[in-house]
């Protein structure tokens, strides 16, 4: 299997994203980047989704822009039009809909995705999502209009986003019946997944946070 170049049409105009698509599946992935950008680490996760039977679609919210250094990547960051993002985030929601056949729609982002990927749930249609240490900072969004299942990941050792917020949310997410789960794992610090980043990867987090994930997305997109 293999990931390819679209576009995602936008009242606008257009922007690209990285696509790869299962043969028969009709469960759609939108997968959120890092501040990095569109790197092989994000092109890897289409890859892997698309490998258990999701259409996994990486919107390319920095139009073509990507780096390693770190101050590079907070300028990008920085930069970034967040209403806009949301606005293609949301347009890859519906490309899977209506251009891939999808029937039901996630969203997983990580680090600066992990945010977007919760302001997706507020404004787009999805049916299912997963934050990766990453949360919106307060007035960014209004999480009340969540109404999908998600799964919220930290380290316990996150030096970014609130893990406090995160948990609060969850807590009145669950008591309106909306499923929302908070695991913050001992040991492992911010961007403990990108198994491209040896001083940040934490195998026994980022396995156990695989895990879930993918059943959380079977029970929710495919069940």
């Amino acid at each position: 299997m293999s990931s390819t170049r679209i576009q995602i049409d936008l009242s606008t105009g257009a922007a690209d994203g990285v696509i790869a698509r299962p043969s028969s599946e009709k469960a759609g992935l939108v997968v959120l980047q890092e501040w990095w950008g569109i790197v092989p680490h994000i092109e890897d996760l289409v890859l892997r989704f698309a490998a258990h039977g999701y259409t996994a679609l990486a919107p390319d919210l920095y139009h073509g822009k990507s780096t390693l250094d770190a101050e590079e990547a907070s300028h990008l960051m920085n930069g970034l039009d967040w209403a806009r993002a949301a606005v293609e985030i949301t347009a890859a929601v519906e490309h899977l809909r209506k251009n891939e056949g999808c029937t039901k729609v996630g969203v997983v982002g990580y680090c600066m995705g992990g945010a977007l990927a919760m302001i997706a749930a507020s404004v787009a249609n999805v049916d299912a999502y997963a934050a990766y240490y990453g949360f919106p900072p307060k007035g960014a969004a209004d999480l009340s209009t969540v109404k999908a299942p998600g799964l919220i990941f930290f380290g316990e050792n996150e030096g970014f986003f609130s893990v406090p917020d995160a948990k609060s949310f969850a807590e009145s997410q669950s008591a309106k019946g909306v499923p929302t789960e908070v695991t913050v794992y001992p040991g492992a610090g911010h961007a403990f997944f990108n198994d491209t980043r040896p001083e940040a990867y934490h195998s026994v987090a980022a396995n156990d946070a695989w895990r879930k994930t993918l059943a959380h997305f079977a029970k929710h997109l495919k069940g």
